[in-house]
């Protein structure tokens, strides 16, 4: 290299040098022999068998999809009863946080957080140069509504609430939440877990101005291999969320896929509550060894405080007997460990290996 020539590293932007990424769940593929996996909140019943037939004969694949997303958005305006003109989709919800950071909030702006919660909200504002300011939980993973109020400046430009939480699995009051929107400030309320709870605030689009609702296939239908997620919006933001996205955000296969998964609801919704059923199985089961706490979710997992020993080493334990799961230690999640809940026969499993250890 000439001595006069920087080296290519240096004209990266300063402020992402200790940018640290997102911790991904890893492969199964990276196993041997039996794995259950229990550490991403998937849907271990998978997708509709709807989708398996249409994607089997699919013969679009060389063209590229609707650019309007027209097709889609009026089957998600059906299932959401909300009009398509408020919708928009994108490739899993994560890209629609990511088109909001950057159509709201300028570099040195900042996003209110409610720690601990979903990682993305943090790691697309790091990655836009947007501040996060966090208002902790409390020690129930309740939000604080006063701390917010507290930490609006002239520089807030969104809040962020996941609704149940994840990685908490809380679900928020309703009045908590139409607390935080009189604020009159852009919120987002994540729901990637509604069909779980039943709980939404989609009937409210259009009539509070300042709030948006992000949804995704990738929990209740089973498709999180597809990545597809939507958001509903005020009309001016879906409309602006159009103009910045890109052209061809949702791929074929995954438009097939959501429109399979709607045609085929009803057993979606039974598989739903097949999950509901055995979380609670799953908790009582858990709360019942002693040595872990389990916190009730309302979602597709279960977050435990590790109460004897370390949570950390009791993942690379259950990891070392094929079973995949998530641990946490953070501010508010120190030593806990986050379990998806899966099939009954595949929770028998885990629950035997947690008896044993």
């Amino acid at each position: 290299m000439p001595e006069n020539q920087k080296g290519i590293e240096s004209f990266i932007r300063p402020e992402l040098a200790g940018f640290a990424g997102y911790a991904a769940c890893k492969s199964p593929d990276a196993f041997s022999g039996r794995v259950v996996k229990l550490d991403a909140n998937e849907n271990n019943y998978g997708a509709s068998p709807r989708v398996q037939a249409a994607l089997s004969c699919f013969e679009g694949y060389h063209i590229y999809p609707d650019a309007t997303q027209a097709e889609l958005r009026c089957e998600l305006a059906g299932y959401t009863d909300v009009p398509a003109e408020n919708i928009v989709a994108g490739s899993g919800s994560d890209q629609l946080i990511d088109l909001l950071i950057r159509l709201f909030c300028a570099p040195g702006e900042d996003i209110i957080n409610l720690p601990p919660t979903f990682a993305m909200f943090s790691f697309y504002a790091g990655l836009q140069g947007v501040r996060v300011v966090s208002v902790p939980r409390d020690e129930c993973f309740r939000i604080d509504t006063a701390g917010i109020k507290k930490a609006i400046t002239a520089a807030t430009k969104l809040i962020f609430i996941a609704n149940p939480n994840n990685p908490t699995g809380t679900l928020a009051p309703d009045e908590v939440i139409q607390e935080i929107l009189a604020l009159g400030l852009p919120t987002v309320v994540d729901e990637a877990y509604y069909e779980f709870t039943g709980k939404t605030f989609a009937h409210q689009i259009g009539k509070i101005p300042n709030l948006m609702v992000l949804r995704t296939f990738s929990k209740w239908a089973g498709l999180a291999g597809l990545r597809v997620g939507y958001g509903l919006f005020p009309v001016q933001v879906a409309e602006m969320l159009h103009a910045v996205r890109d052209p061809y955000n949702v791929n074929a296969a995954a438009v097939v896929a959501a429109r399979e998964s709607l045609k085929d609801a009803e057993l979606l919704q039974d598989r739903v509550k097949l999950i509901v059923a055995e979380r609670e199985r799953l908790y009582g089961e858990l709360a019942c060894l002693g040595w872990l706490e389990p916190y009730p979710s309302q979602a597709n997992f279960i977050l435990c405080r590790v109460l004897r020993g370390e949570a950390n080493v009791l993942q690379a334990a259950l990891e070392t007997r094929g079973i995949l799961t998530r641990c946490f230690n953070s501010p508010g999640m120190e030593n806990c460990i986050r379990l998806s809940v899966g099939r009954p026969e595949e929770d028998d499993i885990l629950l035997e290996e947690l008896r044993k250890l």
